[in-house]
């Protein structure tokens, strides 16, 4: 039970008095008590106990849990959406959805069942029929909800997110059904052949995008169907409506794409090897992306994914640092096991040091402080400015043909700028920003990628403000070759040289127990990164993902 507060009973007029006595009234379990203060009323803290009942607190029982969702489901069911709302603890939001459910989704015939619950999350399926004018379709799916308690009075409510309603809504999002008002379209590979989420399972986000850009400008004609029509929220983050029914198909447009029929069904493979693992391969003489694949195919990390990319990013940092001549990849530079910035103390993998050795060593063994400790001579605009200026990150303009993350390399200052140097603090990439920092040091500049070609469209791609010079081109080529060859790479990149580089990466993310795994790497005219979350050092990760597809070449 909590606590009882006591509160100061008040009143508008003041009591009576009889006599020169004070008038107590006593009704109901409880009664005040006044005295008179200055010729006025004032409230003694006692209270009446029917005025303020306890806030139940504590874990949910199973019968709570189970009343509270029954009451939600039940009037879900029966086509109620206000009741149903007055269920949740976000009543107007809920309301506007459920409401739709019917209304603008066209569902009808609906049957939930609930399933055993854990805890407070109740799991549950979904069965209805879409039917627009002479049109139907049936519709199932599962969704889960979970009972929280109201803070007010602890009365257990349905915490409401729009994805109870169907788990592909974010909040924000609606369900629509009616003509697309977007057209279908056929992707195409390279080579002509056509492009399907059935054969390339991490393709549908992408697909998704293609139609959402292309649909209109490939020719097509829409059809009806029930779509995820994105809020304010999703679009911010990039994300595209997503068909979840189709009762008549549209006339589709024909777009061809840059990818690889051979190195996708790869990635596809070696990205289903390991859990939450994302990669991408470039051509870095053009900048055609060949290859996107994800585990988890819900949201396009590959592309849209913001992550900090560990120890990937000293490829950026050793670009600035070997243009300002403060380092060369021969000189003595000797790692620290720690060093302090700002009063923060920075340590290097497994508290190791390098107290003899040159740069490239210390590069090669991807040794934190060694980076670290230029801190000092830097400004905090530095590696902003050489992200942006010489591999085109940071800037939101890229144009692929679907949508993306650009990367983000914040200003820092202090032991954040510290931090930045070696990819954490708010330092943010996913594997197709660092396949495309691989592939501009193999070509030696920035060549914007793409997933359509921009002469479909007419788009504009983001160039490089300037280029590195040949001696900063060749000295990052050596210390990624040497760290391919004889570094923390060498274990994966084995049998891939002698015409290659990589640099491996360990992002720790705050509640993970393993840090995510990164790795970037080129060979001859192909670049590749991938990224395994929460799945330990990159070497061991996602390198092996990455050396595979390498492998194979153009």
């Amino acid at each position: 039970m909590g606590k009882r507060r006591r509160v100061a009973e008040r009143r508008k007029t003041n009591p009576a008095v009889l006599g020169g006595m004070i008038a107590v009234v006593v009704g109901g379990a409880g009664f005040g008590v006044y005295a008179l203060t200055d010729g006025g009323a004032a409230a003694d803290e006692r209270t009446s106990a029917s005025d303020h009942k306890a806030v139940k607190t504590g874990p949910l029982t199973a019968a709570e849990v189970r009343t509270a969702s029954t009451r939600f489901l039940t009037a879900w069911r029966q086509g109620r959406p206000a009741e149903a709302a007055a269920a949740t603890d976000d009543p107007s939001a809920a309301t506007a959805l459920l409401a739709g459910y019917t209304k603008d989704a066209h569902l009808k015939d609906v049957t939930l069942t609930a399933g055993t619950a854990t805890g407070a999350e109740v799991p549950f399926s979904v069965k209805a029929t879409v039917s627009y004018q002479s049109l139907s379709k049936p519709l199932a799916y599962s969704s889960s909800l979970t009972v929280v308690r109201r803070r007010s009075d602890g009365k257990p409510l349905v915490d409401w997110h729009a994805s109870v309603v169907h788990p592909d809504l974010k909040d924000g999002d609606k369900l629509v059904t009616g003509e697309s008002g977007t057209p279908p379209i056929k992707a195409l590979d390279r080579d002509g052949g056509e492009l399907t989420a059935a054969e390339y399972p991490s393709l549908g986000t992408v697909l998704d995008g293609l139609r959402e850009k292309y649909g209109k400008k490939a020719g097509g004609k829409a059809g009806v169907e029930l779509r995820v029509v994105r809020g304010k929220a999703s679009e911010a983050a990039k994300l595209s409506d997503k068909t979840l029914v189709e009762l008549s198909k549209g006339t589709p447009g024909t777009v061809k794409t840059t990818l690889s029929p051979k190195l996708q069904a790869a990635a596809e493979n070696q990205v289903g090897k390991r859990p939450r693992a994302s990669v991408v391969v470039l051509r870095p003489s053009t900048g055609e992306i060949l290859a996107v694949a994800n585990n988890g195919h819900g949201f396009n990390t590959a592309f849209q994914g913001s992550l900090a990319p560990g120890s990937t990013m000293k490829i950026v940092t050793s670009t600035m640092l070997f243009e300002k001549k403060l380092v060369t990849p021969d000189a003595s530079h000797p790692c620290p096991k720690t060093y302090k910035l700002a009063g923060w103390t920075f340590h290097n993998d497994a508290d190791s040091e390098i107290k003899k050795g040159t740069f490239k060593l210390s590069f090669g063994a991807s040794c934190n402080n060694a980076f670290i400790n230029f801190a000092p001579k830097l400004s905090n605009s530095d590696l902003t400015k050489e992200a942006q200026e010489v591999y085109g990150l940071g800037l939101n303009n890229w144009a692929i043909g679907v949508p993306s993350f650009d990367g983000s390399v914040p200003v820092q200052s202090g032991a954040q700028m510290g931090a930045s140097l070696i990819g954490q603090g708010g330092v943010r990439m996913n594997p197709l920003n660092m396949a495309s920092v691989a592939a501009t040091v193999e070509s030696g500049v920035f060549s914007q990628p793409y997933l359509v070609a921009p002469t479909v469209d007419g788009r504009t791609p983001a160039k490089a403000s300037r280029t590195m010079s040949s001696k900063t081109q060749a000295q990052l080529k050596d210390v990624m070759q040497y760290t391919a060859a004889y570094g923390t790479a060498a274990k994966a990149m084995s049998g891939l040289g002698p015409d290659y580089g990589a640099k491996t990466g360990s992002a720790e993310v705050d509640g993970q127990k393993k840090p995510n795994g990164w790795l970037t790497a080129y060979r001859g005219d192909l670049a590749a990164a991938g990224v395994v979350q929460a799945g330990g050092h990159g070497g061991d990760t996602a390198g092996p993902i990455v050396a595979a597809l390498l492998k194979m070449g153009g």
